[in-house]
């Protein structure tokens, strides 16, 4: 995904044009949207550990949008090729480039920078577009457990 700066990145849709699970999400609706996701991720084929850790990363995006992108912004997932793709996207101000290249653990002790880290920790690949007009955050896990033992 690339972003010339001067909108935020398109939402890719679902191979077969039809998500899995799409809302758009406000301030107050985090905890909600949580449980919702995780049924649809666990519909999808996603179980146990990577279960939890597929939803904890997406709910560390939703939680980055609200508090740092503009106190809303949409969620969507689908199936491409034995994976399941998780896509964020809010209308904040972007994200400094100096902030997407620190990959390293943060410090026990920092109160924040912990969620672009978790998501992309708890995930199987992580691609960032962001600019002045948004960010969109797109996370994949396979479902059959292979890609992630494999790093």
């Amino acid at each position: 995904m690339t972003d010339d700066g001067h909108h935020r990145p398109p939402v890719v849709p679902a191979d077969d044009r039809r998500p899995l699970f799409a809302e758009r999400f406000a301030r107050g609706q985090v905890t909600e949207l949580r449980h919702a996701f995780a049924a649809s991720v666990a519909a999808a084929g996603l179980s146990d550990q990577r279960l939890e850790d597929f939803v904890l990363a997406v709910n560390e995006l939703i939680t980055n949008a609200v508090r740092h992108g503009g106190g809303h912004g949409e969620v969507r997932l689908w199936r491409a090729a034995g994976t399941l793709v998780c896509e964020v996207s809010d209308d904040g101000g972007g994200i400094a480039q100096e902030r997407l290249a620190l990959h390293e653990r943060p410090a026990p002790d920092t109160a924040g920078g912990w969620g672009l880290w978790l998501a992309e920790q708890l995930s199987d690949s992580m691609v960032v577009a962001t600019g002045p007009t948004g960010t969109t955050v797109r996370i994949s896990t396979a479902l059959d457990g292979a890609a992630r033992d494999e790093r």
